[in-house]
């Protein structure tokens, strides 16, 4: 190991494909990724959850979501339960905090997405040097036509004290940011910023440093003469690239040759050979915009590598870079922006989404179900799913000290709980549970990833055992997993509303439900769902919501607290007796009550 403590570089991608950069089979040009790669390790079987906010609180707390308070994010309806406060809670303690007590300089440049006010945000949680934008998703050219002169606070996304923070103080983002903003590189050039002013002191400390891109999430936006760059490469449509990243992705070995794919994600769309020219013509146009916001990722991640190898910190950086969840593939038209419009409405009052306006400032646009099922292949699903699709993302690891060897592929499961514990194992600290900062904390689920780390070409290495209970939940959409097997509930209409079970191990795509064929399995994962509904805190939140949304569709103002219809405790009490049950029937042996 070095000598000195080692910096910590954390680079997250916002709704990152799994095969969209050359590391992991696809064809956007992300030279730098491809070099981390090379002198790093792949894993092949990481894990976070099935959305945003969620994956970052645990990134920065290294355990469940449902602990640290991203539950689910939303606090109006989930008020006074622990867990879903829509923040990260008190309740853990930050990343940022442990290394800034321990004496790093902490940076963070990028989203937040853990809480909206000032005592909540990254300068509370442990950063000494912020630039931030607090809610979940913006113009990547930071216009927001839809907020200017806007008399009432956004009710969905944009709640809360403001939008913008740097360091302590919330600023203008009309005023304050650059005029020639764009989210990759502006974010980078406050991140080399808060770098290179460091003085005397700062530059003797380690240093802990968070990336946090917002894109490639939506809007799709980028500057023309890098979406040139892949004009006419997608003209083929999302099957056809999904068919080309699966054969680059078994060519790397990062998938088995025999593996099955998932249907396509398709969501109610229609095929692609069925659209009119002009549908195709935008479709395309888009999926060509996103391939520029990775491909300027990767730019900037070139431009921080290039600092730290100026600097000579570079081998002495432990880097992990990762995609937050899978491929964004829902359809966006209803979703919430303000009090009483959606995304439709305001696009069609406040944007350009002509063919040759898609990507710049004044367009918005995403590129729906398809192409994110060509990302996430061969697995099932895209981002909120607690399908492999959903969950299973890219994540490179570099640090030289500790690999033994690098440019090797790692298929062990890890999730992104293991970051924190991984950092304070590399930094020579201890987890300071049960108390920190005078308050009582809980202690990591994750585990460390060195013996990953030290022997990387040993496929035996597992750092979970068979024992050991990982879940997954998020409004009911839920899963559980042990070892390789996986049991997995999505409810209408994302799924069949019953508990499915896959063996990972023989089957990635979660194509062959063995839940049928497997029901004493199948039982004993819905005991370890218990287990892990148990440890977590949660409750029955998909009632809980469902019933708001009702009400305010009824116009009946704020939600009962006691939903009529516990839909949860149903799921989780009588589901494994009445499958087992259901299936002995359609054998033809219904057995004893």
């Amino acid at each position: 190991m070095a000598e000195k403590q080692p910096n910590f570089l954390i680079i997250v991608a916002d709704d990152l494909g799994f095969s969209d950069t050359s590391p992991y089979g696809g064809e956007i040009d992300t030279p730098n990724l491809q070099k981390l790669a090379d002198e790093g390790i792949r894993m092949t079987g990481f894990h976070t959850a099935a959305s945003c906010s969620p994956t970052r609180a645990m990134l920065l707390s290294g355990t469940d979501s449902h602990i640290a308070g991203l539950g689910k994010k939303a606090p109006d309806i989930f008020k006074d339960k622990p867990g879903y406060e829509g923040y990260l809670n008190y309740r853990v303690a930050a990343l940022g905090e442990i290394l800034q007590d321990a004496g790093y300089y902490t940076l963070m440049s990028g989203k937040w997405h853990l809480g909206l006010k000032k005592e909540l945000g990254p300068y509370a949680r442990g950063f000494t040097k912020v630039l931030s934008t607090l809610p979940g998703a913006g113009n990547h050219y930071n216009h927001e036509p839809q907020l200017y002169d806007l008399k009432e606070k956004p009710s969905a996304i944009f709640k809360g004290d403001g939008i913008w923070m740097k360091n302590a103080e919330f600023i203008n983002g009309s005023t304050d940011l650059p005029k020639d903003f764009y989210s990759s590189n502006t974010f980078t050039d406050y991140f080399l910023d808060f770098l290179r002013e460091r003085n005397t002191r700062e530059k003797a400390q380690p240093f802990f440093g968070y990336l946090p891109f917002t894109a490639p999430h939506w809007p799709l936006q980028a500057p023309q003469e890098v979406v040139k760059k892949y004009h006419g490469k997608y003209d083929d449509g999302p099957v056809a690239l999904r068919d080309r990243r699966l054969r680059s992705l078994i060519e790397k070995g990062l998938v088995p040759p025999d593996v099955e794919p998932a249907p396509m994600h398709m969501l109610g769309t229609r095929p692609w050979e069925e659209l009119p020219e002009e549908e195709r013509r935008k479709s395309s146009r888009a999926m060509e915009v996103y391939a520029a916001m990775v491909d300027l990722i990767d730019v900037n991640i070139g431009r921080v590598r290039a600092y730290l190898e100026e600097t000579g910190e570079l081998d002495n950086t432990f880097i992990v870079f990762m995609s937050d969840n899978g491929a964004e593939g829902q359809l966006l038209e209803a979703l919430p922006i303000l009090a009483g419009y959606t995304v439709e409405d305001i696009v069609r009052k406040y944007y350009d989404n002509s063919l040759d306006n898609i990507g710049n400032y004044n367009s918005f646009v995403w590129y729906g179900p398809q192409w994110a099922g060509a990302a996430t292949a061969p697995a099932r699903g895209a981002k909120s799913h607690s399908t492999e699709g959903g969950i299973h993302c890219p994540c490179i690891v570099r640090y030289p000290p500790a690999l033994k060897q690098s440019g090797l592929v790692t298929s062990a499961f890890t999730t992104v709980m293991d970051v924190v514990p991984t950092i304070l194992d590399l930094a020579g600290l201890e987890h300071p549970s049960p108390i920190f900062r005078g308050r009582e904390v809980v202690p990591v689920r994750g585990k460390s990833w060195r013996p990953i780390l030290e022997h990387p070409e040993d496929e035996g290495i597992q750092i979970y055992n068979g024992t050991d209970i990982v879940g997954w939940e998020q409004l009911g959409i839920a899963a559980v997993r042990v070892g390789n097997w996986k049991a997995l509930f999505l409810p209408p209409p994302k799924g069949p509303g019953r508990w499915e079970l896959y063996d990972l191990s023989k089957d990635l795509g979660e194509v062959h439900d063995l839940a049928e064929s497997h029901p004493e399995k199948l039982k004993e994962m819905l005991q370890h769902y218990e287990t892990y509904f148990q440890e977590t805190g949660m409750f029955d939140s998909h009632t809980m919501y469902q019933e708001a949304l009702k009400q305010r569709k009824a116009g009946k103002g704020k939600a009962s607290p006691y939903p009529s219809t516990s839909y949860i405790s149903t799921l989780r009490q009588g589901l494994a007796s009445v499958q087992t049950k259901f299936l002995n029937l359609i054998k033809g042996n219904w057995g004893e009550e």
